[in-house]
């Protein structure tokens, strides 16, 4: 495979091959009953599973992501595929609640595959090209995050929760034989610095690229707003008047992944020029999809056009903000994307307390509140800082 273009097809594997590894991280949110009844852990308590898990997913954006830019990624990607599926039959196979920790943090870490993953896509990408493929790679691994709780619940229900991880496993064993394949043997000369060195040069890049801590700052921003959508909205669709089933609830994510496929095309904006005037609606389109959404309680179609809306906002930003970002240091492309990725996971960690906190407090009006007003930070932050590229 040459490194001056990339297939559709090349393409849709890394999008599949992303959407699975990254989905592995979030199986466990609608598993947190079944898993707390068999291992005996208080309610109180089972939360600590999906704060391991994002705990070491970030652990390996630091520690992990990086080595893209030092070794052979073929090797490196299919080894950590090929460790991630020992790591999902440890916790579908877990015969204490000590082994299915260690099991998922194995997991959240070597998730961390994803990134490697849209760095290699980018290398391997005409300049031309590289933002509609960053952007459909990027659409896959939003996709595998919207859709891991329904093809959780699914499986647990016809086979138990240890389904999903085994199932997983194998789904992961077979991918890793695929890319191995596909991925290149050869590449181009790698940075000849040791495993510190690398991982000090991180730091580097940020004091240097001024683009890169723009957009990371606007990535933090826009996954707060994501993750105060999503980690709350459980809360009043389930409440009465509505009620509804987690099945149904579930089924929300599929309005979130058509936004998710149409903000695929700002990768391809990006490539003529246009990333920041891209950024620019998007966020727009951010801070009003907060409207539909407070309406939540009274209408579900509203909140449905408010979901497309938010996922197309947040998934164009961030197509964006990589094309944009990747372009800086070819040489450093592993780097680059574990930086900007650490504030993805920090603005995650954010929105996600301060939404369940802020529902306790002020109810759903709350929520979107604050859902927009980090919206409309994100929005002036870009006017203030739209003319660095």
């Amino acid at each position: 495979m040459s490194t001056s273009s990339m297939s559709r097809k090349v393409a849709l594997l890394f999008a599949i091959t992303c959407g699975l590894a990254v989905a592995n991280i979030y199986y466990a949110q609608p598993l947190l009953d079944a898993i707390s009844s068999e291992f005996g852990i208080t309610h109180s308590s089972v939360g600590i599973v999906i704060t391991v898990t994002q705990i070491c997913y970030a652990l390996g954006l630091l520690l992990l992501v990086p080595l893209g830019d030092l070794l052979n990624r073929r090797w490196l990607i299919t080894g950590q595929m090929l460790i991630s599926v020992l790591a999902l039959i440890v916790v579908g196979t877990a015969p204490t609640s000590m082994v299915l920790f260690i099991g998922i943090a194995a997991v959240g870490l070597l998730a961390v595959v994803t990134q490697t993953l849209v760095a290699f896509a980018a290398t391997l990408s005409a300049p031309a090209e590289r933002g509609r493929t960053v952007g459909m790679v990027t659409s896959g691994i939003v996709i595998g995050i919207l859709l891991a709780r329904t093809f959780a619940g699914v499986l647990t229900d016809l086979a138990g929760w240890r389904s999903v991880y085994l199932v997983s496993a194998g789904l992961t064993l077979i991918m890793a034989g695929v890319l191995f394949r596909v991925l290149p043997q050869s590449e181009p000369r790698r940075e000849s610095l040791s495993y510190p060195q690398l991982l000090r040069s991180l730091f580097t890049l940020f004091a240097q690229e001024r683009l890169l801590r723009i957009r990371a700052v606007l990535c933090l921003l826009i996954f707060a707003a994501f993750s105060i959508l999503w980690t709350s909205l459980v809360l009043p669709l389930s409440a009465p008047p509505l009620s509804l089933s987690h099945t149904a609830i579930g089924a929300f994510g599929l309005a979130g992944v058509t936004g998710a496929l149409a903000a695929a095309r700002a990768g391809r904006l990006a490539d003529r020029g246009l990333g920041q005037k891209t950024t620019g609606v998007a966020l727009i389109l951010l801070l009003i999809s907060w409207l539909p959404i407070s309406y939540t309680p009274h209408s579900l179609l509203a909140l449905v056009i408010g979901i497309i809306f938010l996922d197309l906002a947040v998934q164009a930003v961030h197509v964006t903000n990589q094309s944009m970002i990747l372009n800086l240091r070819p040489e450093a492309r592993s780097r680059l994307t574990a930086g900007y990725m650490v504030f993805y996971s920090i603005g995650s960690a954010t929105g996600s307390i301060a939404s369940t906190s802020i529902y306790a407090y002020a109810g759903w009006n709350g929520v979107c509140l604050l859902g927009a007003i980090v919206s409309a930070t994100a929005l002036i932050f870009w006017a203030l800082t739209r003319h660095v590229k």
